[in-house]
Order: C-alpha cells, then sequence, then structure tokens
C-alpha cells in the first residue's frame, strides 16, 4: 500500500488520482476536509505529520510513500509554521520510514529548495546558500530536503523532486499558485517582467510515480516544463480564459512601494499581505531552469505544453466559476 502525505493540497489530489487510475492502493493523510473529488479514492487516515504515534499507524502495511505535505508562505510572521512543517514534520515523516523499513520515499521538494548562480539557469547542482536563497521559506525547505538525505545516509531509498510553479486544474484556485488564474478570470491588470519556469500538476505526478517505479535513489530533480515571463504566462492564461489581458506593468518602483503598504495594512489589519518583499522580488527576477537531468533520467517521461496545459486548466475551471 502507498501513503500519501498533503493529499488534500493541489499536488496531492492530483497525485491520488493519477494513483487510483493506476488501481494502486493509496492510504492519505488528511487533517480537516476532503476534497469531493477524491474522497473515494483513498483510505483516508486523519491526523498529522507532527503527530509521530498517528503516522506511525499510517504507516502499518505501507511500502511506498509520497510526501507532499508542505507550508508555503512567504509572510515573515509564519516563520514558526514553516519550520514546524516542512523541517520538523519532514524529519518525522523520514524517521516513520526508517523505523517502518519501507521500501521508498518520494520527497516532494521546491525549487526554491536549490541556490542560484548568477543569473545562470538554475540546475541541480546548485548548492543553497542564505545569500541567494533568502526568504524563509526556501530555508525551510532546504532544511527538509537536508533531513531526507540524512534517511538516506541512514539507508532510505529515497528521491526528491524540486517543482517549479505548479499549476492544476483540481484545486481551489483562491490559494497558492492557482490563485493567479483567479485574478486574471475577474480582470486583473497588473503583470511583471520577471519570469520562472512553470509545470503541469500532472506532469510532476506523472514524474513522481515514474521515479519511485525505477531503481532511481540518492538524486533529486528539478520538475519544470517551461520557462515563461509572466506576462507571457498570463497573457497566455487571459486568453484561455476569453478575458482582458493585462494591461498596466509592474515598475520595480511600484513594487517597493506595494509591498510596503501591504505589510502597513496587514499589521492593522491582521491578515497576510498579498504582495511581500521576497514576493515583489521574485516577481521581477527572470530565472530560468533547466529540466535536462530528469528527461536523461526518464527517457520515457515527457512534458506537456504550458500552452496545452493552461487550456485544459481554464476550460476546467469556466464549467466551475
Amino acid at each position: 500500500m502507498i501513503l500519501v502525505t498533503g493529499g488534500t493540497g493541489l499536488l496531492g489530489t492530483h497525485l491520488i488520482l493519477a494513483l487510483h487510475q493506476l488501481q494502486l492502493p493509496v492510504r492519505a493523510l488528511y487533517r480537516s476536509q476532503i476534497p469531493d473529488i477524491i474522497k473515494d479514492k483513498a483510505e483516508w487516515v486523519k491526523g498529522d505529520i507532527m503527530d509521530v504515534t498517528a503516522l506511525e499507524e499510517a504507516m502499518e502495511n505501507i511500502t511506498q510513500v509520497y510526501h507532499a505535505a508542505g507550508f508555503v508562505s512567504f509572510n515573515q510572521k509564519h516563520r514558526k509554521d514553516l519550520f514546524r512543517t516542512n523541517v520538523e514534520g519532514t524529519a518525522n515523516i523520514v524517521n516513520a520510514c526508517l523505523d517502518a523499513g519501507i521500501e521508498k520515499l518520494v520527497h516532494v521538494s521546491s525549487v526554491a529548495a536549490i541556490g542560484r548562480n548568477n543569473n545562470k539557469p538554475i540546475t541541480e547542482r546548485m548548492q543553497w546558500t542564505a545569500e541567494t536563497s533568502n526568504s524563509e521559506y526556501s530555508r525551510t525547505k532546504f532544511l527538509g530536503e537536508m533531513e531526507v538525505w540524512r534517511g538516506i545516509g541512514e539507508g532510505l531509498n529515497a528521491v526528491i523532486v524540486n517543482p517549479t510553479i505548479i499549476f492544476g486544474e483540481h484545486a481551489d484556485w483562491t490559494k497558492g499558485s492557482m490563485n493567479i488564474f483567479r485574478n486574471i478570470y475577474n480582470g486583473f491588470p497588473w503583470y511583471s517582467t520577471g519570469g520562472s519556469g512553470f509545470v503541469d500538476a500532472n506532469d510532476v505526478v506523472n514524474a513522481m510515480i515514474a521515479l519511485m517505479q525505477s531503481d532511481i535513489t540518492a538524486e533529486r530533480f528539478l520538475v519544470t516544463a517551461e520557462n515563461r515571463t509572466y506576462d507571457e504566462l498570463f497573457f497566455m492564461i487571459a486568453d484561455a480564459f476569453g478575458k482582458k489581458r493585462p494591461y498596466k506593468k509592474v515598475s520595480p518602483l511600484l513594487a517597493a512601494i506595494v509591498w510596503r503598504i501591504e505589510k502597513i495594512r496587514s499589521l492593522f489589519s491582521g491578515k497576510d499581505p498579498m504582495i511581500t518583499k521576497e514576493t515583489a522580488r521574485t516577481s521581477l527576477a527572470l530565472v530560468t531552469m533547466d529540466n535536462d537531468k530528469l528527461l536523461r533520467a526518464l527517457p520515457a517521461f515527457s512534458y506537456k505544453p504550458l500552452q496545452q496545459s493552461i487550456d485544459r486548466i481554464c476550460s476546467a475551471l469556466k464549467s466551475r466559476a
């Protein structure tokens, strides 16, 4: 049997659907609510990766583990939660896997856990440093990876995947990366000329399953389909929705003003800022990714064109809007 953590999130939902389609038995952890689309696709166990006893029980008769649970925030007030989930929670998973003698772990990290180097394309060979990757989120994802490498050193078969920005239709579009789609659907006018790598959730899932079923261990892989600037991406989404393209360019000065205003607003409202210093900086940075390592390791694997993914996702979201 397969255990999935983070099964109710964007990636976890797509993973459970894919495993169910392959007729593989799945057990999944949940904390509160289970999306209707996957309610009958797994054996659900209420629990948390911080609950060591619950993890021990969830690991009974498990042979493979996909650890997709994580916490994403660029708000400084969430520093403790980031460390607790991404570092301590991952350590608990690694320890439980070692104790249970599971065959293999696939750990979902992030491109944020990989370092940067003089505007060169990001590869798996780059090492994280506080100077080049200074968000608390990136630090905790890096430290979470270190827990997996510790487990590998203690005899655990494990592979790490480092996805870039993930999109998928089976998700709440008010949260995370999917909020981009909702904003553009609602007429969001702003765009920036920074850029990043983007990938379909189904491609990430297919790569994870292929890595799990392979003999590959003690490796990490960037999972990213295409490099695009944010204006290109926003225009593609707007066109797929049949909406007006964003038409106001975000300048460095405007971004600096907005994140400061948002910080002040959040202090009074108690709500998370829509834009932080880290996300403002990211929106202006032009970063490219090198996906060659995964394609060489899995010759039968290929990515869907990003335009095809966006068209499918937007069509599904429009039907639910």
